[in-house]
């Protein structure tokens, strides 16, 4: 696409952008002088307007029915989480039992490497990517300690090159089969925090796979903004959560996957709760705990409502639009973004701005991250501002 830097070309493109209208579904902040323009959403989302309704319905049926909304509800609370199983599936490319929405995203990790690392005889390495989100590494180090491992012995950090930001598909590769069969798992960030990288999920499973490990990745800056296919690329684990690009309130829930081969292995160990035990017998008060057959045996307790309707308002978006739509206009907005961001570097001799988010589209999603060499900080507050 040919871009030009002026106000008449951008307004045009606005024209002209099919998703226009859904602009005026979202909440912009209100307490700045001039109009907000949101760069956030990689950290919190705008709220959509349709989510007071959605929690107020909830409200409405908490003080109606009381406990009996568990039942009674117009969305029964009991089920509530699986009103949200299909649309949350799509975003992630899972089949609807590989999924369930519940807990927060650390707490789901944490789940799932109980379940997925499980270190035996010399096969007891964690590899993940070096400056991955500051909460991944407590996880991953917390688990060593769980397993009676220092941290520093089983967790082998990848990272850039010297004088590189951006690490190599290659060296990720290689550094697994290096590992061969003293790695258990491979735990990614599906898309750098830091860089906006998006990693070669297909490939990195494939290669974690063929030496015998199993592959997870966080999905939190990964979910609603690039295209995932977690069942076809045959991931074993994934969790993400629904309050940056899905746009599903501050510290909102958070989605699980298990691969489809996984979910039915009752001897798979695993945290066990009420709510993960089988749906038809719940109300029994069995005390053995026998595992619901999809990824809702993951569950811990009942469903936090409140939250799940905020998401569930969220992804009627995501679903009415459609993921291809979404990406589509991603990349002319990220595009554009780039554009202006390189024109105004090159056109001025005081201005050094160096993207270090990769240029190939398939390697970033709706990231850009700048060094603004020289005036980072001061650049910054000005922008806030």
């Amino acid at each position: 696409m040919e871009y030009t830097n002026d106000k008449k070309f951008a307004q045009t493109q606005d024209l002209n952008d099919p998703l226009q209208k859904y602009r005026k579904e979202f909440i912009f902040p209100s307490y700045t002088e001039q109009p907000v323009i949101y760069f956030t959403g990689n950290s919190l989302g705008l709220q959509p307007k349709s989510i007071k309704k959605a929690i107020n319905n909830e409200l409405e049926d908490w003080g109606k029915w009381g406990v009996e909304g568990h039942f009674y509800a117009k969305k029964p609370w009991v089920n509530y989480h699986e009103i949200l199983t299909e649309k949350a599936a799509t975003v992630v490319g899972a089949k609807p039992k590989e999924v369930v929405i519940t807990h927060s995203l650390t707490t789901n990790l944490h789940l799932l490497m109980v379940s997925f690392y499980q270190p035996k005889g010399k096969r007891v390495k964690i590899l993940c990517e070096k400056k991955a989100f500051p909460s991944d590494q407590y996880a991953l180090q917390s688990q060593a300690k769980l397993h009676g491992f220092k941290p520093e012995e089983v967790i082998v950090e990848v990272g850039p090159r010297e004088n590189e930001h951006i690490i190599r598909e290659e060296d990720i590769i290689s550094k697994i089969n290096e590992l061969g069969d003293e790695l258990a798992v491979v735990m990614i960030g599906g898309v750098n925090y830091y860089t906006g990288q998006v990693f070669d999920m297909k490939s990195i499973t494939k290669a974690g796979h063929k030496v015998g490990a199993k592959v997870g990745f966080d999905l939190a800056h990964a979910a609603g903004n690039v295209k995932l296919e977690l069942n076809k690329w045959n991931v074993d684990f994934a969790a993400w959560c629904s309050y940056k690009y899905l746009n599903s309130s501050p510290g909102g829930v958070s989605g699980l996957y298990i691969n489809e081969q996984h979910v039915e292995d009752k001897d798979l160990l695993r945290l066990a709760g009420w709510w993960g035990h089988n749906k038809e017998e719940r109300f029994l008060m069995a005390d053995t705990f026998e595992p619901i057959p999809t990824a809702e045996a993951w569950q811990l307790s009942n469903a936090p409502v409140l939250g799940m309707a905020a998401h569930n308002a969220s992804l009627e978006i995501f679903d009415e639009v459609g993921m291809d739509a979404i990406f589509e206009k991603r990349d002319k907005l990220t595009g554009y973004l780039e554009f202006i961001i390189n024109d105004i570097s090159n056109r001025y001799d005081n201005v050094n701005f160096e993207i270090i988010t990769p240029k190939d589209k398939t390697k970033r999603g709706a990231q850009l991250s700048i060094l603004a060499h020289g005036k980072g900080k001061e650049l910054f507050d000005f922008i806030t501002k």
